[in-house]
């Protein structure tokens, strides 16, 4: 028997899909709107996407460290005390 969850589970198959290759919500909408699909399909089909791709995200446990190292200065004499130092100096 035909339920319209399986339809919208389709729909948001082929979004997942289609993001992994590239493409981008706004176009893969457009794309599903083209095909007769209509925008609540597509809608809770997108939500539906989202919900799933950000279930399989790993949840961070701890925040990054972040370092930070300073590297001194070296100190040359610049292109104008090179010159100028022989004639003045």
């Amino acid at each position: 028997m035909y339920k319209p969850q399986d339809h919208i589970q389709q729909i948001a198959d082929h979004i997942k899909k289609n993001l992994s290759k590239g493409y981008t919500m706004e176009s893969l909408k457009f794309s599903l709107m083209n095909q007769g699909y209509s925008r609540i399909s597509i809608e809770k089909a997108i939500d539906l996407a989202n919900l799933q791709l950000a279930s399989k995200v790993p949840i961070l446990k701890e925040k990054p460290q972040i370092t930070y190292t300073a590297i001194p200065e070296v100190s040359r004499p610049g292109f104008f005390r090179k010159v100028f130092g022989k004639l003045f100096g």
